[in-house]
């Protein structure tokens, strides 16, 4: 098993031209896995974890409601936005400057083969993060994600997650609120849950601004730590 994770950080890039690239890195060890079944060979699998922040983008998962989108389509494209509809799990979620997206591409053949321990392991890996400083995040029960004030009136959703997966690969990932503008949010139906808010770092923190590459260390860290895995 290959456990060596190769980290790339592609700064602000377009959404379309990163899943593009996703889907060719996906592609890349789907490749190699079906050759080791037909050949009988045993060539190691790559695994791979972008970071990347989007320009302002909607997306809607192939389970998801297009009525959880509260504004046409035209008024995205005034606001500067785009909108996709993609092939991962989840509703509609919203990314822009000032959160972290995070792709994880990985062979979970190198790890466990377990999609429902994959996600509660990213979840934990956000949970860690926000104890570093100072916040208590917590998931919500049936409401994959990260929350604050979970069971209150205030409850608040700082992480969203949302993956796709085939021959135990996977792809997509989490989108991390740190110095998110949250008016976007008002545009739609966060992951089509009524009733609860959004939330950033910065906020949180009470802060202008948080240093985002301090934020990736963190999140590096502890997915290293939880999933027993090497940078490459």
């Amino acid at each position: 098993m290959n456990k060596k994770v190769g980290i790339q950080d592609l700064g602000l890039k377009d959404y379309k031209d990163t899943w593009d690239y996703q889907e060719e890195l996906f592609q890349e060890i789907l490749g190699i896995k079906i050759r080791n079944r037909r050949e009988g060979t045993d060539l190691p699998t790559p695994n791979h974890f972008l970071f990347v922040e989007h320009p302002h983008v909607y997306t809607l998962g192939k389970s998801g409601d297009i009525s959880n989108l509260l504004v046409p389509e035209d008024h995205l494209r005034e606001k500067g936005a785009t909108f996709y509809k993609i092939n991962r799990g989840g509703d509609i979620t919203y990314h822009g400057p000032g959160q972290i997206v995070g792709y994880p591409i990985l062979d979970l053949d190198n790890f466990f083969t377990d999609i429902h321990k994959y996600l509660r392991l990213l979840e934990e890996m956000i949970i860690l993060t926000l104890a570093d400083y100072g916040l208590k995040g917590k998931r919500s029960k049936g409401e994959t994600g990260v929350w604050l004030d979970v069971d209150t009136p205030f409850a608040r959703k700082i992480c969203a997650m949302g993956v796709r997966a085939s021959r135990w690969v996977t792809m997509h990932g989490f989108a991390f609120n740190i110095n998110t503008d949250l008016s976007y949010f008002d545009m739609m139906i966060p992951c089509g849950i009524k009733g609860k808010g959004v939330t950033s770092l910065n906020i949180e923190l009470g802060k202008t601004e948080v240093s985002m590459e301090e934020v990736r260390q963190k999140l590096l860290q502890h997915f290293a730590q939880l999933f027993e895995a090497e940078w490459a």
